[in-house]
């Protein structure tokens, strides 16, 4: 803390007993992962400090009650003023509405004022996948990153899943010995918990054969299915730093990390002709608005081979 500047005011019990009932609302009526659960306590600690400090006193019900335009652009500049992002202060506002929202429901006030204040504005950044070639290369030069065979393989195989099925790399880290041999579809266990089906290709499921063979740890079915050099569960840091050094080697971008092979499997599908709604489904995204980001992806290849290619460009 700055010398001089006002200590944040305790939270109030009564506001700290809200607050831990929305978010067990949160948790249990709309399945909220942990990470969700964290990131909104932290914003609504965040707001509430803010009044508290910004009335000086502990806010209450009744001040949530009687919330202006006002206070939340205050509440705006204030986070502003931190150093936060447009995009980090949009989704804490969109938190902190949430919980304003619950609170009107329970205590019978009137938020429409404190609702109507709008979120700032922020260009939401395209994910930057690989090109399908690019991709292809990654994966090749996957099998002989590594002077242990058996941890090649290894790599080969988790990349290949993540480029192959459109997991994340938790999604494939979290999988266990039970989960094998794959079926041609493998239930995946998303954010919050959301379970979804995801197509196996053959070449998937090779790779992790040739893995499994060469691995020097058997198939356990409460075992993790990939293991770090010690055998415990694969660290997702390890694999990332795998991809660092095999980047440099193709002279690919740093925006090339293993969750780039998630947004270029999306992109490719949509590219070769896949609808949305389905790639919504195959991504476990609960928002089709989220899977919407890959058109302009898509747009921006189409414009870009447009402004090459056409004599007038």
């Amino acid at each position: 803390m700055t010398q001089g500047a006002t200590p944040p005011l305790a939270l109030a019990p009564m506001m700290a007993e809200q607050l831990q009932r929305w978010l067990d609302a949160e948790r249990a009526a709309r399945d909220r992962s942990h990470h969700t659960i964290v990131a909104y306590q932290a914003d609504l600690l965040a707001f509430l400090s803010f009044l508290g400090g910004y009335h000086a006193t502990p806010a209450l019900p009744q001040t949530l009650g009687q919330l202006t335009q006002s206070d939340m652009r205050a509440f705006a500049a204030a986070e502003r003023g931190r150093g936060l992002s447009a995009r980090s202060l949009a989704r804490r506002l969109s938190a902190v509405r949430s919980f304003i929202r619950w609170m009107s429901d329970r205590h019978g006030f009137d938020a429409s004022k404190a609702l109507a204040s709008r979120g700032p504005k922020f260009t939401r950044s395209l994910p930057r996948p690989l090109a399908p070639e690019q991709a292809l290369e990654l994966l090749d030069i996957a099998a002989e990153s590594h002077r242990e065979p058996w941890i090649a393989a290894r790599d080969t195989a988790v990349l290949t899943l993540l480029y192959g099925c459109g997991l994340r790399i938790s999604e494939a880290l979290q999988l266990d010995g039970s989960d094998w041999p794959l079926r041609e579809a493998l239930t995946i266990r998303g954010k919050g918990q959301k379970e979804r089906q995801v197509p196996v290709l053959p070449v998937a499921r090779a790779a992790i054969a040739e893995y499994l063979r060469l691995s020097p740890w058997p198939v356990q079915g409460d075992a993790p299915l990939f293991r770090g050099a010690r055998g415990a569960r694969l660290n997702p840091s390890v694999l990332a730093g795998a991809m660092r050094t095999m980047r440099q080697s193709l002279g690919l971008p740093p925006t090339a990390t293993p969750h780039a092979l998630r947004h270029s499997f999306a992109t490719h599908l949509l590219a070769a002709g896949g609808d949305l709604r389905t790639i919504q489904e195959l991504l476990g995204h609960a928002s089709l608005s989220t899977t919407q980001v890959y058109t302009g992806v898509d747009d921006a290849r189409l414009l870009s081979v447009y402004r090459a290619a056409h004599p007038r460009s």
